[in-house]
């Protein structure tokens, strides 16, 4: 008859479980480790999207500028983060939206090298109409509001390019009242810095007003 061995079947269990515990720190470990790679990897993809998006930033912020090289020179317009500013005074009189001689000119210029540019790209422009806080009703009957001043300024400033060459279908106009100031209306220099006209190259959208908010939270 065999001998029944007591330490060994006492001890069997203990070893079994150790093994079972060793084998669920193993897959923890190794679900743990899994994870940390995935974290890095969506990490460094997520980085990777924002240095290209920076790149391409940069290069059209350098391609405006080369476009625009002579009217920039020349100090009659400025660019600040793609969006390319017109002081409201050299466009039109206080509270008018008749255009001046040299801001027909002025943008008569501009209408070749924003075409090629956006040609180039296969982007639109947005042309923004911007005014002070004081209200346009106390100064001038003809406009309701500095909605409606900003408004028709835009339109304005939208048709003289067409009728200097640019395609109709290149670019639309925005209207932004007062809203938008780029220095608090504090003084009559602060004023006339808001009361303004800018353009801004922006992709080419099926929502075209959807652009057009995109690009002014960026800025």
């Amino acid at each position: 008859m065999q001998e029944y061995d007591a330490d060994v079947d006492s001890t069997a269990p203990t070893w079994i479980s150790f093994a079972d515990l060793m084998t669920g720190l193993l897959g923890a470990f190794v679900l743990l480790l899994v994870g940390v790679m995935a974290t890095q990897l969506e990490m460094a993809s997520k980085l990777e999207d924002e240095v290209q998006k920076r790149q391409v930033e940069e290069q059209k912020r350098i391609s405006l500028e080369q476009a625009l090289a002579i009217p920039l020179a020349s100090g009659r317009i400025t660019l600040n983060n793609g969006r390319i500013g017109i002081s409201g005074k050299l466009l039109f009189e206080l509270n008018s939206d008749k255009l001046e001689p040299e801001g027909r000119k002025l943008l008569k210029s501009l209408v070749g090298p924003l075409r090629s540019y956006l040609q180039s790209r296969d982007e639109i422009l947005m042309v923004s109409g911007f005014t002070d806080d004081k209200a346009v009703g106390n100064r001038n009957r003809q406009f309701e509001d500095n909605w409606e001043l900003s408004a028709q300024r835009a339109l304005k400033v939208t048709r003289t390019l067409i009728e200097e060459g640019m395609p109709s279908a290149m670019l639309f106009a925005a209207a932004f009242g007062q809203e938008q100031p780029l220095v608090a209306n504090t003084s009559d220099k602060a004023r006339a810095q808001n009361r303004r006209v800018e353009m801004a190259p922006v992709p080419k959208a099926a929502n075209t007003v959807d652009a057009a908010q995109a690009n002014i939270k960026a800025n």
